[in-house]
C-alpha cells in the first residue's frame, strides 16, 4: 500500500496537538486525584471528630444515670449537623440511634472504645453525607475536561502558526534555490542569513551545487573537445577522399590514399579508446586484478618498449630506487609508458631520462617519477597539465600533434590505485608522477 504523503507543518501541528491533550489530561486528571483524596481524608478527619465527640459524651455522663439528658444532647447537635448520622451500642444495647437522610451518598465508619469508671464497652457507628462533596468534584471533572478540549484547540491552533512561522526559513531557502539554473550562474546562499540548524545544510547544498557547476563544465569543456579532437582527423578524411575522387587515380594513389586515412582513423581510434578509459574511471571503476609487483621490473619493461625512441631521440634512461606494491600491471605499464612518451618528446637532446621509485614514509604508499631536462613548464600550465585535451603549446613546442589524454589517463590510474599525480617543473629538470595505494609485504 502506498503512503500518503503529508506536509511537514501538518505533521508538527498534529504532533504538537497530541502533545498538549496529552500534557493536559494528565495535569487535570492530576489536579482531580489530587481534589478527590482530600475531600476523602477530611470526610475521614471529621468523622474522626465526630467520634471523639461522641466518646467525650459518654464518658461526662455519670455512671447509673439515664441516657434521656445524653439523647437530647445528641440530638441537639444532630439537628444542627443533618450531615452526620450517628449509633450507639454499650455492650450489645442500643443507647442511640438517628436514621440517616435518604437520597445521600454516605460515608460509614465505626469506632471502639472502654469508657471511664468501668462503663463498659461502647461501639460508635457515624455516618458522613458527601453529597456536597461528590457534587463539587462533578463539577471540577467537568471543568477539567472543558478545559482540556479548549485549552488543546486553542494550543493547536496558535502552535499551528508557530510552526508555520517556524517553517519559513524552509520556504525562503526553497526559493532560494528556484533560481539556480544550468544557463545562470550561481551564487552561493549565505549561510548566516537563516537559522542556526539550516546552516550546515546550506553549507552541504553549497558545495554540491559548486561540485555540479564544475562537473557541468567540465561535460561542456570535454564535449567540445571530442568535437574539436574529431573534427580535424575527420575533415582530413573528406578533403583526402574528396580530392582523390575528383580525378581519376592510378591503383598506387589510391593505395597512398588508403594509408593516410587508416592513420587518421587510428588516432580518432584512439580518442575513442582514451575517453572510454577516463569515462569508466570517472564511473569508479575498480581495479580488473591487484597483484605484487616490483616497481623497477615494471619501469624497465617500459624503457625496453620505447629503446628504438630513445635512440632515435638521441636519449638514455635509468631507474633508480625499488619498490613492491599491490597493481594491476597493464595499467600502472600504461601510465608510466604515457610519462615516458612524455619525456622523450620534450627531453633535451643527449640528456638522461630518470624513473625514480620512492617509498612515501608519512602514508605508506610508492611514488614514481620521471624526470627529464628540457625546458620547463610554465607555472599556470603545471596547474592544468592533468586535465583532458589541454597542452601547454605555450610551455612546450611540437604539443599540437597529440591529443591531450595521456596524463590525463595517468591521472586516472593514479586514482584508481588510491594515489594522486603531481608535476613540478624549473630550469634544469621536469617532474612529473604520480603515487600508488599502501604498501604490500
Amino acid at each position: 500500500m502506498k503512503r500518503v504523503s503529508q506536509s511537514m507543518q501538518h505533521r508538527l501541528s498534529l504532533w504538537f496537538a497530541l502533545q498538549t491533550l496529552i500534557g493536559l489530561s494528565l495535569l487535570c486528571a492530576a489536579v482531580y486525584g489530587v481534589t478527590a483524596w482530600n475531600f476523602q481524608q477530611k470526610a475521614q478527619e471529621e468523622l474522626e471528630q465526630q467520634a471523639r465527640l461522641a466518646f467525650h459524651l459518654l464518658n461526662e455522663r455519670s455512671p447509673g444515670s439515664d441516657t434521656l439528658s445524653l439523647r437530647h444532647k445528641l440530638e441537639d447537635y444532630l439537628s444542627s449537623h443533618s450531615n452526620v448520622s450517628l449509633s450507639i451500642q454499650q455492650d450489645g444495647r442500643m443507647v442511640f440511634h438517628a436514621a440517616p437522610a435518604e437520597g445521600g451518598r454516605w460515608v460509614w465508619n465505626e469506632y471502639q472504645e472502654a469508657l471511664k469508671g468501668g462503663g463498659g464497652r461502647v461501639d460508635v457507628r457515624i455516618g458522613l453525607d458527601t453529597t456536597q462533596d461528590a457534587r463539587l468534584l462533578r463539577r471540577l471533572g467537568w471543568t477539567l475536561s472543558l478545559a482540556v478540549v479548549l485549552g488543546t484547540l486553542l494550543v493547536s491552533l496558535t502552535g499551528m502558526l508557530l510552526v508555520r512561522q517556524g517553517l519559513r526559513p524552509l520556504q525562503q531557502l526553497a526559493e532560494r534555490t528556484a533560481r539556480i539554473t544550468p544557463n545562470v550562474p550561481s551564487v552561493p546562499i549565505e549561510a548566516l542569513e537563516f537559522d542556526r540548524e539550516l546552516r550546515p545544510w546550506i553549507s552541504q547544498f553549497n558545495a554540491l551545487v559548486a561540485r555540479l557547476e564544475q562537473a557541468y563544465s567540465q561535460s561542456k569543456a570535454f564535449n567540445a573537445d571530442v568535437a574539436h579532437e574529431l573534427r580535424t582527423p575527420l575533415a582530413n578524411l573528406i578533403a583526402s577522399t574528396e580530392v582523390e575522387l575528383a580525378r581519376p587515380r592510378s591503383c598506387e594513389d589510391m593505395h597512398l590514399l588508403l594509408v593516410s586515412n587508416l592513420e587518421e582513423i587510428r588516432r580518432m581510434s584512439g580518442i575513442v579508446a582514451d575517453m572510454l578509459f577516463l569515462s569508466r574511471a570517472d564511473r569508479g571503476e575498480f581495479l580488473r586484478s591487484r597483484q605484487q609487483a616490483r616497481l623497477s621490473d615494471q619501469a624497465c619493461a617500459v624503457l625496453e618498449f620505447h629503446e628504438a625512441l630513445l635512440e632515435d631521440a638521441g636519449l638514455r634512461a635509468i631507474v633508480v630506487g625499488e619498490a613492491t606494491v599491490a597493481l594491476d600491471v597493464p595499467l600502472v605499464r600504461r601510465a608510466l609508458s604515457n610519462l615516458v612518451g612524455n619525456a622523450i618528446r620534450y627531453a633535451a637532446k643527449d640528456s638522461t631520462i630518470v624513473i625514480v621509485i620512492a617509498i612515501r614514509s608519512g602514508d605508506e604508499s610508492a611514488e614514481i617519477a620521471v624526470e627529464n631536462e628540457g625546458p620547463p613548464i610554465a607555472p599556470q600550465a603545471l596547474d592544468r597539465l592533468f586535465e583532458r585535451f589541454y597542452r601547454g603549446t605555450s610551455a612546450r613546442d611540437g604539443s599540437d600533434q597529440h591529443h591531450g589524454l595521456g596524463l590525463a589517463i595517468v591521472d586516472a590510474i593514479a586514482r584508481m590505485h588510491g594515489g594522486r599525480t603531481f608535476a613540478l617543473s624549473n630550469e634544469q629538470v621536469t617532474r612529473i608522477g604520480f603515487t600508488v595505494g599502501a604498501l604490500r609485504d
